[in-house]
């Protein structure tokens, strides 16, 4: 029997699934569509910005000031190196910092693009040496500053003053002939001062300059304290003493005018003046003398009482240092002269513990530097206006670039080390120009206190 007509099933009420090719390229087409979707959301979205370096800004406005200065220097560097790497921040002396290890990233600061970092102390420092010093600035007046006064500096200005150094450094040893003891760095203090006084002023000492060294004594004190201009703090103090040395040095500076110039860098200030070139005034004047005085006391005396440690610590070296030096006295006295330029140049071993002295020491722990604007390095962001320390001292005691840095080894200046790892005087346009005049202060006195006492 034939179905009734309205038992008739259309074809197209039939559900047929579709076949697998088409269930495939429909979910093909879906999956392009969402990663191009992703895609462009990716490229539209702002990239991150980069971040501020790891490390620990320590109490508000103190920092890790007190840290610093009452821990181990090398301990300080170094747990915090291991800890954030070769880039880290912290706050010291009313400061936000950013040190480096590395010495790319220090010649990076210091040399390639050192018009990115401008030449900075924290504010004290400054506010006590002077801001027309030619250690905080970039540029013209930098670099007419740095000419003047390396012209006091170069080894043909002060082959002159052997003579002048040893006066010194005899009139310091006859007074230790009939004392038991003495205090190394106080001592050490009194002969960097004068022979810093020599290479500013020259041989003639005016009265004036018979007050400057209480004064700078009371600066000094205030050096590496917080800011803080109060009634009997150090910066108060230090301030009061910066006010009294303007007034010694002005009164210098007008005599020597009279007299024209004269000798030493206070001579070739002013000499610039007189062959008409630009002139400074009697503010940039002290400022850049106080500056050289700064430069050449405190570290040199330093550097010299690590000598004579080490030297005393290691007697197989003092043995060695005292027999290439009484070579040269031996020479002297068949001469019958004094010690001489050439007499310093014939002293390797002395010089190659000089060296060691200056890296096992690093006196110059670090250096400032200020970001004049946002700056960004090895992912991270250093803002403007932060300070920025390149750690000599770390690169110093590296033991990728000085093997067994914690030992005492002068043999490793035999060979010179590599590009940017041995900074004790600085890199670059601010580097320190007395290097020279420090290196011979230390040999004239190395010379005469290892022929003359045990």
């Amino acid at each position: 029997m034939l179905p009734s007509p309205t038992s008739v099933v259309s074809p197209h009420s039939i559900f047929h699934p579709p076949p697998p090719l088409v269930t495939l390229v429909v979910f093909l087409v879906l999956l392009i569509l969402v990663y191009k979707l992703k895609r462009r959301n990716h490229h539209t979205t702002p990239p991150l910005k980069p971040r501020l370096p790891p490390g620990s800004m320590g109490w508000p406005y103190i920092g890790e000031t007190l840290k610093l200065y009452t821990q181990n220097p090398n301990s300080f560097f170094s747990n915090r190196e291991k800890r954030y790497g070769e880039i880290f921040k912290t706050h010291i002396l009313g400061c936000p910092c950013v040190m480096i290890s590395s010495p790319k990233l220090a010649k990076i600061v210091l040399v390639s693009q050192s018009h990115m970092f401008k030449p900075t102390y924290p504010p004290s420092k400054e506010k006590m040496i002077g801001p027309e010093a030619v250690f905080f600035h970039q540029g013209p007046y930098h670099s007419h500053l740095k000419k003047l006064i390396q012209s006091s500096f170069l080894p043909s200005a002060i082959k002159g003053s052997v003579s002048q150094i040893e006066d010194v450094v005899l009139r310091f040893l006859l007074t230790w002939e009939h004392r038991i003891t003495i205090n190394t760095l106080h001592e050490m203090k009194k002969y960097a001062f004068e022979v810093a006084m020599l290479s500013v002023f020259g041989n003639k000492l005016e009265s004036e300059i018979e007050g400057i060294r209480d004064l700078y004594q009371c600066l000094e004190k205030g050096y590496n304290s917080m800011p803080l201009d109060l009634p009997g703090t150090p910066f108060n103090k230090a301030m009061k003493a910066r006010k009294g040395l303007n007034e010694k040095l002005r009164r210098v500076i007008e005599k020597r005018k009279e007299s024209s110039g004269g000798e030493g860098l206070l001579g070739a200030l002013l000499s610039n003046e007189a062959e008409g070139k630009t002139k400074l005034s009697e503010s940039q004047i002290a400022d850049n003398i106080i500056g050289v005085i700064f430069a050449a006391h405190d570290t040199t005396a330093s550097v010299l009482t690590w000598l004579l440690k080490y030297l005393h610590d290691n007697p197989h070296l003092l043995h060695a240092v005292r027999r290439e030096q009484e070579e040269i006295r031996c020479k002297r006295l068949e001469a019958n002269r004094r010690i001489t330029w050439d007499d310093t140049r014939q002293m390797p071993l002395s010089t190659r513990v000089i060296q060691e002295t200056l890296r096992a020491a690093s006196i110059l722990s670090f250096t400032y530097r200020e970001a004049v604007e946002d700056v960004e390095m090895e992912g991270y962001l250093i803002p403007k206006g932060w300070k920025v320390l390149p750690l000599f001292r770390s690169i110093h005691y590296s033991s990728h670039f000085f093997p067994h840095p914690h030992k005492f080894d002068p043999s490793r200046f035999e060979v010179a080390p590599r590009p940017n790892t041995y900074m004790p005087f600085g890199k670059g346009a601010h580097s320190c120009p007395g290097s020279e005049l420090a290196k011979l202060e230390m040999l004239v006195f190395l010379h005469h206190l290892t022929t003359t006492f045990k």
